[in-house]
């Protein structure tokens, strides 16, 4: 049964909890009673675990049937794959000293793994990694990645910082659990199908060392029943920095799984409750399930907006093309609903026009207003608003290149009675003649990095028929950018199996991403320009601190945001720190790396960034130079481009 919903048609996986069982060949009733318990999966032991290959005499191996819970029969095919995990034996040890255990350990996980794939089980948990010398486990499961089919491998990992001891006569040392994750899917050549399933326990590390594993594949957290405190009635709570972490795993679609014996004895319930099972008997485990489902109960409703994104969230969209193509009318009307942006502009419009225009001169002198890149009329309705709301006279011009939106635009005058107001200018901004100057240049053509969209060289186009006091609307705009954890991110990338696209910057709804470091300020520009020869090539150097608490992380690319003034204290943007509430027009964008980056904790990450400028071309190149240095991507903008 799902923990709850938090908003209508809530399909999000963390509203299923699962539960670890131990092995019992009576798989059907084992099933039935954590179903009617309230659990929707059971994480499960698929072999026994006293089986050995090397007890078996060879007439045995031949004979026997393996040791498996139940026979496949017991359940439907939907039931094995909706509601049971595998979990391998614990006890393997592939890079064991003793030559029979690691054998032994060989030919179980085979066996166990062909067995789940039989049962179509839609992923299996992997044990923890007995040492820090894992490369023969390693080894093993990356051979089985390779013909494994559709099932996931979770691997299990402890949050927790552990000790291990160096030898008999040397110090102990900490184990970071990520390494020993970051050191296994690297030996697995970072395989999609390879995840992780997360162990809980009392102790937490830093909120900094959690907050790298939202950046990677973490499938499922197993929470121990003695991570659980217990609260004045007697029933299981958790401490307030574990409910925190409970309701992240949440925000990430990471499933919950309840593992161990029970060790709360909370007040005994009145016979017949809905809590209890078919046979009358409660589930010892119940109040656990309780507790969990009342901290998903509780999260805030997921607002208007982020509903709207959820089909988003780390989708990989291409950066549109706005001078090469034109844009579709689904587009314009994505982009139309945002009205936030509009206020803001609305806003900024006003105010020029205050400034540009003295209330005692407001019946008598009429601004100039250029819309450039008017699309469908949005900013258009928004400056003839800021003039009704200042009490100022306008005369606006709407330059338009695309023929299909001037179709929309002089329909829309039309409707609106605007004629006398607004003239319809079917030409590209860069070539036109205007026939008087403007005193005021509107306009959107904003990118995610603010320049990624042309902005800077269409508004140096523009900017010949604007008056010598002229008002730009944005009048600057800056690019910034940050280190990520984005494993999902790389491995979708990584699938097209070319250099291309690790070479091509990304529109992304950035969710299941680890954020390292604030972000830093790249490129800006500013409109007018006073330069008799403006340049809009660039190029930056940034250094970026990795906190020592949040220990080593591997980097896969850098997203990127921007910030625009619109004018004077109006300012709109997606940088995290500043972003425009509730404004969705813009998603950030993602450079990737064709080799992730592993850094150690304290030591700084060099990025370089350039924004290079041709005749009939913009593309940006980008590197890393420190703590080892990759390739320069996207050289002369072979992989990606902007139309000029």
């Amino acid at each position: 049964m799902p923990l709850g919903e938090r908003y209508a048609g809530d399909k999000s996986e963390s509203r299923y909890c699962g539960v670890e069982v131990e092995f019992d060949d009576e798989v059907t009733s084992l099933l039935s009673s954590n179903l009617h318990g309230g659990f929707d999966f059971v994480l499960l032991p698929l072999m026994n675990p006293k089986y050995r290959p090397s007890l078996l005499s060879d007439e045995d191996r031949r004979s026997h049937a393996l040791p498996f819970a139940g026979s496949d029969l017991v359940l439907s095919p939907a039931q094995w794959s909706s509601h049971v995990v595998g979990r391998i034996s614990s006890w393997i040890d592939l890079d064991s000293e003793d030559e029979i255990l690691r054998e032994d350990s060989a030919i179980v996980l085979k066996q166990e793994i062909s067995w789940a794939s039989h049962l179509s089980l839609q992923a299996c948990v992997l044990p923890t990694p007995k040492g820090v010398s894992f490369a023969n486990y390693a080894k093993c499961v990356n051979q089985i990645l390779q013909c494994v089919g559709g099932m996931q491998l979770w691997l299990r990992i402890p949050l927790h910082v552990s000790m291990e001891s160096s030898g008999a006569e040397g110090p102990d040392f900490e184990v970071d659990p990520w390494e020993l994750w970051n050191s296994f899917r690297t030996l697995c050549e970072h395989h999609s199908q390879l995840s992780v399933a997360i162990d809980i326990l009392p102790s937490l590390p830093t909120a900094a060392s959690v907050g790298r594993w939202f950046g990677e594949p973490v499938k499922a957290a197993i929470m121990s029943t003695t991570t659980f405190l217990t609260n004045s009635r007697g029933y299981p709570c958790l401490s307030k920095r574990h409910q925190n972490l409970a309701t992240a795993f949440f925000h990430h679609s990471i499933q919950l799984v309840v593992s161990g014996k029970p060790v709360h004895q909370p007040p005994t319930l009145v016979s017949g409750s809905n809590s209890e099972n078919h046979d009358g008997t409660r589930h010892p485990l119940k109040s656990y399930l309780d507790y969990v489902a009342y901290l998903y109960q509780k999260m805030e409703p997921l607002p208007d907006q982020e509903r709207f994104e959820l089909g988003y969230r780390d989708y990989l969209q291409s950066p549109l093309q706005p001078l090469m193509d034109n844009l579709e009318a689904q587009t314009y009307e994505t982009f139309e609903k945002d009205t936030v942006k509009y206020i803001q502009y609305q806003r900024a419009v006003a105010k020029a026009l205050i400034d540009r225009v003295s209330d005692e001169h407001a019946s008598t002198v009429t601004t100039v207003l250029m819309v450039v890149g008017a699309g469908r009329g949005p900013l258009v309705r928004a400056s003839l608003q800021a003039a009704e709301e200042t009490g100022r006279k306008l005369r606006i011009y709407a330059v338009e290149k695309n023929p299909n939106a001037v179709v929309t635009l002089h329909n829309l005058v039309k409707m609106e009675g605007w004629e006398k107001n607004v003239t319809i200018i079917s030409s590209d901004m860069r070539s036109w003649n205007a026939t008087e100057k403007a005193d005021i240049l509107v306009s959107e053509l904003l990118g995610s990095f603010g320049d990624n969209e042309l902005s800077p060289e269409c508004l140096d186009g523009a900017q010949r028929f604007l008056k010598e006091d002229a008002i730009s609307i944005p009048s600057s705009y800056t690019s910034f950018i940050q280190p990520v954890t984005a494993s999902k991110l790389y491995n979708d990338i990584k699938t097209y199996k070319d250099l291309a696209h690790f070479e091509t910057p990304y529109v992304v709804k950035l969710h299941r991403v680890a954020r390292f470091s604030h972000t830093q300020p790249v490129f800006t520009f500013t409109h007018p320009t006073r330069s008799a020869e403006p340049s809009n090539e660039r190029y930056k150097k940034l250094s970026f601190d990795i906190p020592r608490e949040t220990g080593s992380a591997l980097i896969h690319g850098f997203a990127g945001y921007f910030d625009a003034t619109l004018y004077k204290d109006v300012h709109l943007g997606i940088e995290p720190s500043t972003a425009t509430p509730n404004m969705f027009s813009w998603f950030p964008i993602f450079f990737p790396l064709r080799t992730p980056v592993y850094i150690k904790p304290g030591t700084p990450l060099e990025l370089h960034f350039w924004r290079c400028c041709g005749s009939t071309k913009v593309w940006y190149e980008w590197c890393v130079s420190s703590p080892s240095p990759s390739p320069i991507h996207n050289t002369n903008g072979r992989s990606y481009w902007v139309g000029l």
